[in-house]
């Protein structure tokens, strides 16, 4: 089974469900799931532009490839035998 099947048996399954609604609980449920897709949009929209000029320091590369190295720790230790 593939997912357009699937996805279309779970969509006949939520329209048995509906369709003993009133139509007014139906319009209420459509304002709602359109609301989610557009928040779901923007939210996507939103993410994609976060992930430009994500760095904000003026330091050089070479600057911060010293931080970098210069921050780590090891903690290995070599027993002798």
């Amino acid at each position: 089974m593939n997912t357009a099947d699937l996805n279309t048996k779970l969509i006949d399954s939520y329209m048995s469900l509906l369709k003993n609604m009133s139509a007014q609980n139906k319009l209420d449920l459509i304002s709602k799931l359109s609301n989610t897709v557009k928040t779901d949009l923007e939210q996507e929209k939103t993410d994609f532009y976060k992930a430009f000029g994500g760095w904000d320091k003026n330091e050089s590369a070479e600057d911060l490839i010293e931080t970098i190295k210069g921050s780590r720790t090891f903690n290995r230790t070599i027993e002798e035998f």
